[in-house]
């Protein structure tokens, strides 16, 4: 595997070349926030901030800080080699349904048990995605949900030219 050109880290800001694999998985006390059918779906103080090489965050919101009623399960499953099997979840905000806008761990592996249940949303299927306030830019591709906010700097896995990272 050839890595790419790192993009240069200005003050303040993280190379996602920097971060590790197998990914980290830390509590962070940032607010993350996600807006769905002009309602605020989830709002925590208390997300897993999950950070691997060559991908932007992923933040985790707890089950208990996802609203109540939103989501559904959604049909199909993946793997992740670190975390184990994902469950997929629709949203029906005011009888819309949005398809696979989130997925979780309910059985996540040793060394991942603090992300069962809780929710990672894909910041391009929502209305709108927020850390501290940051509205995100979802990381590329259909399958990756990090999130991009100024403080990270690629390349991002997802985009093109990025298959065989």
């Amino acid at each position: 595997m050839r890595t790419p050109r790192r993009d240069p880290a200005g003050p303040g800001q993280e190379s996602v070349w920097d971060y590790p694999r197998p990914p980290s998985a830390e509590v962070t006390p940032r607010r993350v926030v996600v807006e769905l059918g002009g309602r605020v779906v989830a709002d925590t103080t208390r997300a897993v901030r999950v950070c691997e090489t060559s991908h932007p965050p992923v933040y985790y919101v707890p089950r208990d800080d996802v609203a109540p009623g939103v989501l559904e399960r959604a049909r199909g499953s993946s793997w992740c080699e670190w975390k184990g099997a994902a469950t997929y979840w629709d949203a029906v905000v005011d009888g819309r349904r949005y398809p696979a806008v989130a997925w979780s761990y309910e059985q996540p592996t040793a060394g991942y048990e603090h992300l069962r249940g809780a929710l990672a949303f894909y910041s391009s299927r929502v209305e709108r995605a927020t850390v501290d306030g940051e509205q995100v830019r979802a990381q590329a591709g259909d399958f990756y949900g990090g999130w991009i906010t100024g403080e990270v700097v690629g390349p991002f896995k997802g985009e093109p030219g990025t298959l065989g990272w």
